[in-house]
């Protein structure tokens, strides 16, 4: 079984913890084959709603040779991203890749949504509400889904199932994407027509983001590519539960897991 986390953060990202450097040596302590590095590179400035097109890749990209001088004889590495909030300005999303160094991976996400006060992130929804306004939310959330995967200027669609991780296991809800499903089909079939895939995000040893029911539409849908990825950000989620997200996949009918050469994915039999 190759072992890979695809979505692992540095203090490259704001909300980072250890160097590239630190998260390797994780990496290789926990028996991974392979790490793609995604820190946070983001249409907005951390925080705000104010627009940005800029990205320290020099920085990104001293972190990371020190990181494959050190560990790259015992674990492979590569370099990623992991793109914030395209929707909100696809030309700034653009400038931000064209001004990349070369990246083996891109993950694309969605960290926000709306209820009627406007643009909110997911971290900071409502609690207390009616299960009407978390359908609300997941609905304009989804939209935004469907806007990247029509774009198509990425690897995968991070995390598709995200607002479920503030939802329930911040605010004790307990919300599905049951009525959404059409949505998904939508999504799965433009991310295909755009040769894209999907993350299925270990979410720290929580539940999968998205777990068994969009998993398995996902591959009715034609889907092949997904990558596994743990979204760690500290040094005790690298590679959690890398092996039991494998045998996931393929209980819902995914043979393969992908990692990522130069933008294009490498499949292993899972």
């Amino acid at each position: 079984m190759y072992l890979a986390d695809y979505h692992v953060h540095s203090t490259g990202s704001p909300d980072g913890h250890l160097t590239m450097v630190e998260m390797a040596r994780q990496g290789v302590e926990r028996g991974l084959d392979e790490i793609c590095f995604t820190d946070h590179v983001d249409t907005l400035h951390w925080g705000t709603t104010i627009p940005c097109s800029d990205y320290d890749w020099a920085s990104a990209q001293h972190q990371y040779d020190e990181a494959a001088e050190q560990w790259g004889g015992r674990i492979r590495l590569k370099l990623g991203a992991e793109l914030g909030e395209a929707y909100l300005g696809f030309d700034r999303a653009a400038h931000l890749l064209d001004t990349a160094p070369p990246l083996d991976f891109i993950i694309a996400s969605v960290h926000m949504s709306r209820d009627e006060n406007g643009w909110v992130d997911l971290f900071y929804i409502d609690g207390d509400r009616d299960d009407a306004y978390y359908h609300a939310v997941i609905d304009a959330y989804l939209e935004q889904e469907l806007k990247l995967a029509q774009w198509g200027r990425f690897s995968v669609l991070g995390h598709l199932t995200l607002p479920l991780r503030y939802m329930n296991e911040n605010l004790g809800e307990q919300m599905t994407f049951d009525g959404h499903y059409d949505q998904c089909r939508e999504i799965f079939r433009a991310l295909i027509e755009s040769g894209c895939g999907i993350e299925c995000n270990t979410n720290r040893g929580n539940v999968p983001l998205p777990d068994a029911p969009l998993l398995k539409l996902y591959r009715e849908a034609g889907g092949e590519i997904i990558t596994i990825g743990t979204d760690a950000h500290t040094p005790e989620f690298v590679g959690m539960r890398a092996r039991e997200t494998q045998e996931l996949l393929k209980s819902c009918g995914l043979n393969y897991v992908c990692t990522f050469e130069k933008k294009k994915p490498v499949f292993h039999k899972i």
